[in-house]
């Protein structure tokens, strides 16, 4: 008990006369203070390892050294001073009250960048790792250096980008002597620049990294080599001949006979064909998959009046045509596009159709036969195809093309009768209005523009600043609104009266559409507005309350085009990039 009365006085009491800590000089400032040996059996309190991290205050008697922060145990009782000593060290650059506040780049706090290139770092750090040596990083001039300094004297202190001088000297000898020999004495010296992607060149050159083997260029070459150069040199002398090679109209039959017993051809409409019901009906079920296609499906049409048959477009370069009522099996391809189809449509009656890919050219096909009529092209892609639907003016095609026009035919003479050339973006949709007598067309510039058939002149140019593209547009079955499908997520109501003005109180949104031409259209009884979208679903709302009625999970990927049945009201065929057309009812 003396013992620890004597620890616990040595400990409290103030005068410098007495120390907790052995004064010797065997003591080195870098030492961890000496321990007092206690009893085994010890009253002191413990102390918390908190208590590790606080250092000690001058008292105004000789101070113990900082607590080393490897002790587990402090073995005496610190005093009420050094509990509340400051902690040694800098201050955080942006504390208050001792809470880290302001910027941050770090876990830890802020950290700012080092004054250095990133190429002098790349190229220092590449230097040491090869020679052995760099610029000394602590104050980068170029003249003090760290590593091996033998090294550094041999290569005259180059670095990994520089080439030496004796090296720069000895390149410039060789390439003079190349240059005397291949020259002839009499002409005049012309510099010329070498091509490094010559055989020559790799030849004369057998150190550089492209000339690939010390013996030179491969001397023979394989049979299946010679065979594949043979044809690049002759598809490269028809090309500078100007003999285009020319796709081939092809077309394959898949039904099991063209005309049946009475003579009827296979386009024929069913007899008994007609409405079934006044009132259109949302699907429910999935009904029929339609899978002929390799890659996916850009649009999808069905029969006009009747929809017996169901044509689609594909990006496998294919047209489809598909039977609906009876053995809904494909009925004929055709095939006349070397690229990706991106628009059909049927004449009025259903005998001929139009399609437009990205080969730049139009195609009007006989749709019994599979024939191609005619051919239509002004090197440009056309977005977007229309005939008249006027029944005198079936001969005449509207055409939106990738260059901001509008390019009108006369499909018998072949020739192009208009243009209408206003748009600042390639035109997305043409839609017939009022009575056929205008026709309202979309484009990658944001805005809509309306014009009088056959006057170049728009009449009303609709654009602000809160538009977006509108890269498909139908119109309503009453012929009084037209929808928008608008990039923002939402469809867009607009009047076809004179001033073609915004219905604001109809939006359809809920889908997301954005980056994709995803097709809206309206059920034959105009209730129904629907529309495909970016995640493979198929929407539907009422028209009258704007409000989302179903959505089906039609496709894996994107829901391109959606087409109501023109006379069995409760069925809906759906096609989208994953190559599949479904059927819904």
């Amino acid at each position: 008990m003396d013992l620890l009365q004597s620890y616990k006085d040595d400990t409290y009491d103030s005068s410098p006369s007495q120390s907790n800590v052995d004064d010797s000089p065997r003591s080195s400032p870098n030492s961890s203070p000496l321990r007092i040996s206690l009893p085994s059996k010890s009253s002191a309190p413990k102390v918390d390892e908190t208590m590790l991290s606080l250092n000690l205050v001058d008292t105004g008697r000789p101070l113990a050294k900082p607590i080393d922060p490897v002790q587990h145990v402090v073995a005496f009782n610190p005093t009420y001073d050094q509990l509340w000593a400051p902690i040694y060290g800098p201050a955080h650059p942006f504390t208050k009250d001792g809470l880290a506040q302001g910027m941050r780049n770090h876990k830890l706090g802020f950290v700012e960048n080092a004054a250095i290139e990133p190429f002098l770092f790349d190229e220092q750090y590449n230097t040491f790792h090869k020679y052995g040596y760099a610029a000394d990083p602590s104050g980068y001039s170029g003249s003090n250096y760290v590593g091996d300094i033998e090294a550094l004297q041999q290569n005259d202190g180059a670095s990994v980008y520089n080439i030496p001088q004796h090296e720069q000297k000895k390149r410039k000898l060789e390439k003079k002597a190349l240059q005397k020999e291949e020259e002839p004495e009499n002409e005049e010296r012309k510099p010329e620049m070498e091509n490094p992607a010559s055989q020559e060149w790799l030849l004369k050159n057998r150190k550089s990294p492209w000339s690939g083997k010390k013996d030179g260029v491969q001397s023979e070459l394989t049979e299946e080599q010679k065979k594949y150069a043979e044809e690049h040199a002759n598809k490269k002398g028809e090309k500078e001949k100007g003999e285009k090679v020319e796709f081939m109209d092809k077309t394959t039959f898949h039904g099991k006979e063209e005309r049946d017993y009475q003579g009827r051809s296979w386009i024929a409409p069913p007899k008994d064909a007609k409405a079934t019901n006044d009132h259109c009906y949302i699907p429910k079920k999935h009904y029929h998959t339609w899978s002929g296609h390799t890659k996916g499906v850009s649009a999808i049409r069905f029969f006009p009046k009747y929809g017996h048959l169901l044509l689609s477009a594909s990006m496998d370069t294919k047209i489809k045509i598909w039977d609906v009522f009876n053995s809904r099996k494909c009925m004929r391809t055709y095939m006349g596009h070397s690229k990706a189809v991106r628009d059909i449509t049927f004449s009025n009656d259903g005998s001929k159709f139009l399609s437009t890919g990205y080969d730049k050219k139009i195609k009007y096909w006989d749709t019994e036969t599979g024939s191609v009529i005619s051919t239509f092209s002004t090197g440009k892609i056309a977005y977007v195809i229309k005939l008249n639907p006027d029944e005198d003016k079936q001969n005449i095609l509207l055409a939106g093309m990738s260059d901001k026009k509008i390019v009108q035919w006369d499909m018998r003479s072949g020739e192009i009768t208009q243009e209408y050339d206003q748009h600042l973006g390639a035109v997305n949709t043409i839609t017939f209005v009022d009575n056929n007598r205008r026709f309202v067309t979309s484009s990658d510039d944001k805005s809509l523009r309306v014009w009088e058939f056959g006057i170049p002149v728009v009449i009303k140019y609709i654009s602000e600043p809160h538009m977006h593209s509108m890269p498909s547009i139908s119109l309503h079955p009453n012929s009084n609104w037209l929808a928008a499908q608008s990039l923002d997520n939402q469809i867009l109501i607009y009047s076809t009266r004179e001033r073609f003005q915004l219905n604001k109180k109809k939006r359809f949104a809920g889908h997301i559409v954005a980056g994709y031409a995803c097709q809206v259209n309206f059920s034959p009884d105009g209730r129904f507005v629907m529309s495909g979208d970016g995640e493979g679903r198929c929407w539907f709302w009422d028209w009258k309350s704007c409000k989302v009625f179903r959505t089906l999970k039609c496709h894996e990927g994107v829901c391109i085009g959606c087409e109501w049945h023109p006379l069995e009201q409760s069925k809906v065929a759906t096609c989208g990039w994953d190559g599949m057309i479904k059927y819904w009812d």
